[in-house]
């Protein structure tokens, strides 16, 4: 069945490849390319964050877990490594609710001031500019295609089109349940670092790549601003000084900003458009990463 796929971010390029590999002909169709979209800015660290319902986020992101730590082990040019690292917290908390999506989750016992509770587990940790060229490598050798289209909605022409466009999900398909949530992040020469480190209420989290290390983070809820914000990057530097002290003196490399697609609740689901069947896969907030493969494996299901 030919399937026409719009948007080329993580979300859309993973369904892509889902399908294609499953004996679909599928073409992708984005006005972004994969390493110009928001996809390409995310620190992509394996967490949960800003997506519901919790249910069947867990689930996504259980499934997507287990996908990327079997990419990790076989596929070395991914982009994917599994490393350990540790998320702090100002008070005492029971353990998170996706604890099951993740083998092994341990208790700091003692956490450095102001924090006061913490776990560390292994988590993927995606280097996005590889990762998502490996993605749509592993899409052309399945046959697929991607293609720079600016469409005004969703394609009528296809028996099946799968909406994964991320933050313009909402304006193409009239849905009025879409929020950009605003993230910046500073990208530092990598200083040796070689696990993450993450306190969620900032957002604040360090997350190293090969060559850099990725520092985060804002959580602006309504602004469409893409430009870097000195002030933010200032701030931004000092939250993250606090987990980890050689930030402060890390070499800036560049800055970088994003558009989370948040929703009241993950859209999954089927719209029967007419003759036309449209699958949308869109606002997953700051999950797209965490939830790819689950979600890639539900639109599968549905077709």
């Amino acid at each position: 069945m030919r399937v026409l796929v719009v948007g080329a971010g993580v979300t859309g390029l993973t369904c892509a490849v889902r399908l294609a590999e499953a004996g679909h002909r599928v073409d992708v169709l984005a006005r972004e390319l994969p390493l110009e979209t928001t996809s390409a800015v995310a620190a992509a660290l394996w967490y949960p964050y800003r997506s519901a319902p919790r249910e069947r986020v867990a689930a996504w992101a259980a499934a997507t877990y287990a996908e990327l730590a079997a990419i990790a082990d076989r596929e070395a040019d991914s982009g994917v490594r599994m490393l350990e690292g540790t998320e702090l917290l100002i008070e005492r908390s029971p353990d998170p609710w996706w604890r099951d999506a993740v083998p092994a989750l341990d208790r700091v016992l003692h956490p450095t001031t102001p924090f006061r509770d913490g776990w560390r587990f292994m988590a993927p940790v995606v280097e996005m500019p590889i990762y998502l060229r490996w993605l749509q490598d592993r899409l052309a050798a399945a046959g697929g295609t991607v293609t720079r289209m600016a469409l005004p909605g969703l394609p009528e022409h296809a028996p099946v089109v799968v909406n994964a466009t991320g933050i313009a999900g909402g304006p193409l398909s009239g849905d009025r349940d879409m929020t950009p949530v605003r993230g910046q992040v500073v990208l530092v020469e990598q200083f040796g670092l070689d696990r993450w480190w993450l306190d969620a209420a900032g957002p604040t989290y360090v997350v190293p790549r090969e060559r850099e290390v990725v520092v985060g983070g804002t959580d602006e809820v309504g602004s469409w601003d893409r430009t870097p914000d000195p002030d933010s990057a200032r701030d931004i530097i000092a939250r993250a000084s606090r987990l980890v002290p050689e930030v402060a003196d890390a070499t800036v490399l560049r800055h970088r900003v994003g558009l989370r697609p948040v929703r009241s609740s993950v859209r999954v689901e089927e719209e029967q458009r007419g003759e036309q069947r449209v699958l949308h896969c869109y606002g997953h907030g700051g999950s797209g990463v965490t939830l790819s493969w689950g979600c890639a494996d539900e639109v599968l299901a549905m077709l």
